[in-house]
């Protein structure tokens, strides 16, 4: 496993993360294809044995019991300082008016509900989840600053807004001397590309780490277009919202995609990801894996060097696409 350090940051994550979303609560209607925590905990254990140590969750994953069965596995598998633990604040976790969100009340009381959850002192990676339209950033980022003064987070970071809402965010911080966002964890892969116009740039240019999520496309990227629906594409309705259709410049991208692969003797999303690692800027691609090749497939993808023209093959179908992910 490679490791590289996130953003300007001393820390040292492995170039592959796991994300956590996949195992939960598969009884919710939205989230049926998730794995209960007997059926999650060999992929912890396959994570660690292959060098992982990037976890990433979030409070809103299954009402909580992601985070419960991320802290039971890495309790029982990993030691704690030799891991890089994350999860984010936002989402819907109570049906009172202060259960969501990114007021000062939501954050310091979700941050210890997820501690608990976790079964740990501090994370090492708190990020917002969105942004809050209702909140005033200052107080979200002072709330945060103090969460890190505390000892609850070692470090903090944000996920998927505009470019311009996360330049904001970073001068108010510098201004207050607040505790600065070190990542961000944005919606980027071959069939959505738009955040390499502005966020991306940004990211390089302030040293962000970049931990993208569904670099596979919510699996689109690892089968052929005309496959047939899976368990999670039939009860994913966000996934529905990202990828309303398959136009045929993404059908293009897909097919280009298989055209390497099955010239490399590669699996499909070995390629996908070898992409993704080797764009300027990405520090770990976010990947859920519900069968043991998902993980050695991400793995294995760390290792695959593709030509400048297997990239343009891959690049060259793309078209403009609304803006999805967080609006």
């Amino acid at each position: 496993m490679q490791y590289i350090n996130l953003g300007k940051t001393g820390l040292k994550v492995s170039r592959i993360c796991l994300g956590c979303m996949s195992y939960g609560d598969p009884s919710d209607q939205n989230r049926t294809w998730v794995l209960r925590d007997e059926e999650s905990r060999p992929f912890f254990k396959q994570a660690l044995d292959a060098g992982i140590n990037f976890f990433d969750t979030a409070n809103v994953y299954s009402n909580g019991i992601s985070e419960e069965i991320t802290g039971r596995a890495l309790r029982d598998f990993a030691k704690r300082d030799e891991i890089v633990l994350a999860t984010k604040v936002h989402g819907q976790m109570r049906g009172d008016p202060n259960g969501k969100g990114l007021s000062r009340k939501a954050i310091l009381s979700e941050i210890d509900h997820s501690l608990k959850r976790l079964q740990t002192d501090y994370v090492d990676l708190y990020q917002i989840h969105r942004w809050d339209y209702e909140v005033p950033i200052e107080e979200t980022l002072e709330a945060l600053n103090d969460v890190v003064r505390a000892g609850k987070a070692r470090y903090i970071g944000a996920s998927s807004m505009y470019a311009w809402q996360f330049m904001q965010a970073l001068a108010v911080q510098k201004a207050n001397g607040w505790a600065r966002f070190v990542s961000m964890q944005n919606h980027y892969n071959l069939l959505y590309r738009e955040e390499e116009r502005e966020m991306l740039p940004l990211c390089r240019d302030q040293g962000i780490g970049v931990i993208p999520w569904s670099p596979l496309a919510r699996g689109r990227l690892a089968r052929p277009a005309d496959s047939g629906a899976t368990k999670r594409s039939e009860s994913d309705r966000f996934g529905r919202l990202l990828y309303k259709r398959t136009e045929e410049a993404d059908r293009a991208i897909i097919d280009a995609v298989g055209a390497i692969a099955a010239k490399r003797g590669v699996p499909r999303a070995q390629v996908a990801l070898a992409w993704m690692l080797s764009k300027p800027g990405i520090t770990a691609p976010i990947v859920g894996a519900t069968k043991p090749e998902h993980l050695s497939d991400a793995v294995a993808a760390t290792a695959v060097s593709l030509s400048s023209d297997e990239v343009s093959a891959l690049e060259e179908h793309y078209i403009p696409h609304q803006v999805a992910g967080f609006i």
